[in-house]
């Protein structure tokens, strides 16, 4: 293997273990999923990366179509970019077709939203003036984060989560959609 096929598969390899983060919302049902059109290139992600010897890709990620596998969702698509070296020079270009997980942004649920007005309070002398309060606290759901993952999963116990087939159908059809325009 050579030194450039060397670096074009790192830089692939470390595509692909960064991943990509959409933020699903929302409840979806597994519908077939849709023949895979032309990547929409107006979701091109810039990826970029740098290798120990100091060789760089600069490159995008345009996805095509999203699956579950094993309960997990991948998007593949078309990455395509410039492989340099250490001095700048163009090594080469990649234009592959790749499949990388996506993983869910960090989400943020509403617990709660409490709003109390102007308070005026006179006790036998003792007079206590409070200004509006506003008090909001959200929970954000992310790995590690227990506290906030049980109070989404409860504040949402009732809305129906989308599996990973669903989720992938829900983002197909929103590709087509993209297609369209």
């Amino acid at each position: 293997m050579t030194p450039r096929q060397r670096f074009t598969m790192i830089a692939v390899t470390l595509v692909a273990a960064l991943g990509l983060s959409f933020t699903g919302a929302g409840a979806a049902s597994a519908a077939p999923s849709a023949p895979a059109a032309a990547p929409v290139t107006a979701l091109a992600t810039p990826i970029t990366g740098t290798s120990a010897d100091g060789g760089s890709f600069a490159g995008t990620f345009t996805p095509a179509k999203f699956a579950a596998q094993n309960g997990n969702l991948l998007a593949t698509g078309v990455l395509a970019g410039t492989v340099t070296d250490a001095s700048g020079d163009t090594v080469g270009t990649v234009t592959r077709t790749v499949s990388m997980p996506v993983t869910i942004a960090a989400v943020t649920c509403q617990v709660l939203n409490l709003v109390l007005g102007p308070l005026h309070l006179d006790l036998l002398g003792l007079v206590i003036d409070l200004n509006q309060v506003h008090l909001l606290i959200n929970a954000v759901q992310a790995p590690g984060n227990l506290l906030g993952n049980l109070l989404c999963a409860i504040t949402h116990l009732l809305d129906g989560t989308p599996t990973a087939g669903g989720l992938a159908a829900l983002l197909n059809a929103i590709l087509a959609l993209l297609g369209q325009l």
